[in-house]
């Protein structure tokens, strides 16, 4: 069961909790050592594979002494706690703990960064998305993005380097990805090989990349397009553009969304926002839910993916999509906004759906001069979502409601949706 080891600099560890990041806590000589392939109540043999920084070290679990009553046999055997730690593949790493052990844990995790970050006590649960009980977890990846060595080895990197790893399968994968992965076939020269199924067809392309050209940004690189299909709408975007991965996420999103937003404060003629917009899924799911004479513009750094927006959003009468970096486009805003344009952003309903590092204090800060009615924050990381939410506090916005999604199973991700008030 365990990669035993007699190498003398290895140590024996209690793991006390979970941390942050998909590792667990230990300390030595009180020294606080984040150990990854363990959970809280074990006691584990440990290698130190990072011992540089003052405020900590890290390693990884060769040996289990002492079992959780909640460890499994790992989903993925690339992954076991069988392989040597630098031989394991990355992508799954709570893939060794039973699945509503996981959620809780993530639960522990996100409450612990609102009290800790937001002053907040909240009894949030990780809830299931549709399916994946029955699945085990597994199954739910519509997306794989495959690393390439120099030799054309094809896999994903081992767990916190960039060494590629061969794997035989990819467990998390959706069946159509998962026939579909060229696991056994070399990419010498590519950059790396995607593995796409979108919803609408429910079959698997797989998509080389080569490395950019010189003078050509991987953003400009011209690329086919594919169609999502969420309810009864299409939304056009990118192969390699952002999408929601797990295959239930874009609808589940739609409605959690929905249903977040406060009725009571919603005004279909205000200048409501949807930021870091993307190819306007949430935008949609607002113009769906109010109507087609809804306002709202969608916000998104990437001009493919506004240009998909425009068409995307095109039912609506008074939808539009801008191209700009969220920050840039608050600060001209808050600068350049008339009096009515500011009755109409105080009257404003804001979807924003931030990358992992949250929106941070120059977002925050221009969204609570332009005082909009409400704040709806998708978030894929609780650590950030709890920061932003201690900043809304500070500038008048409380949280009055919270949900929080498993749309990654066997990993240490979470998905949650806040809604913030003004006070």
């Amino acid at each position: 069961m365990n990669a035993q080891s007699n190498n003398p600099a290895d140590v024996e560890l209690e793991i006390t909790n979970v941390a942050h990041g998909g590792v667990f806590v230990a300390r030595l000589e009180g020294r606080v050592i984040f150990v990854a392939d363990t959970l809280p109540g074990e006691r584990v043999r440990a290698r130190i594979t990072e011992s540089s920084k003052k405020s900590f070290w890290r390693a990884e679990t060769v040996e289990v002494l002492e079992a959780s009553p909640h460890r499994q046999a790992h989903v993925w055997a690339s992954s076991s706690i069988d392989v040597d730690p630098a031989d394991r593949a990355g992508g799954a790493e709570f893939g060794h703990i039973e699945l509503s052990h996981q959620r809780e844990l993530k639960r522990q995790v996100l409450t612990d960064s609102l009290q800790r970050f937001a002053g907040v006590e909240s009894d949030v649960q990780v809830e299931a998305a549709p399916g994946d009980d029955e699945r085990e977890g597994l199954a739910w990846r519509t997306r794989v993005s495959l690393h390439v060595d120099a030799d054309g080895t094809v896999g994903p990197y081992a767990a916190r380097s960039h060494r590629v790893i061969p794997v035989g399968d990819l467990p998390l994968a959706v069946d159509a990805v998962a026939s579909a992965a060229p696991l056994d076939q070399l990419f010498k020269g590519a950059e790396s090989v995607d593995i796409i199924a979108p919803s609408s067809t429910g079959t698997a392309r797989v998509v080389v990349r080569e490395p950019a050209k010189k003078g050509v940004s991987p953003a400009n690189r011209r690329e086919q397009t594919i169609v999502e299909r969420v309810g009864d709408r299409e939304f056009v975007l990118d192969e390699g553009g952002f999408w929601q991965v797990h295959r239930s996420a874009a609808q589940l999103l739609t409605d959690v969304v929905q249903s977040t937003v406060d009725e009571a404060l919603f005004d279909p003629r205000a200048a409501n926002l949807d930021l870091y917009g993307g190819v306007g899924l949430l935008a949609a799911a607002i113009g769906d839910k109010f109507g087609s004479t809804t306002r709202i513009t969608s916000v998104e750094s990437s001009a493919r993916a506004t240009d998909h927006a425009s068409e995307n959003l095109s039912d609506w009468i008074g939808a539009q999509s801008i191209t700009a970096r969220v920050d840039a486009y608050l600060r001209g805003l808050v600068a350049n906004s008339s009096a009515a344009d500011r009755a109409r952003l105080e009257a404003a309903t804001v979807v924003l759906d931030p990358p992992r590092a949250g929106a941070g204090k120059e977002v925050v800060a221009s969204l609570a001069e332009l005082r909009p009615a409400q704040l709806v924050y998708v978030a894929c990381d609780p650590v950030a979502l709890a920061r932003d939410i201690g900043l809304f506090a500070a500038q008048g916005y409380s949280l009055t409601a919270l949900r929080a999604f498993d749309l990654f199973p066997h990993t240490h991700h979470i998905e949650s949706v806040a809604l913030l008030t003004r006070d």
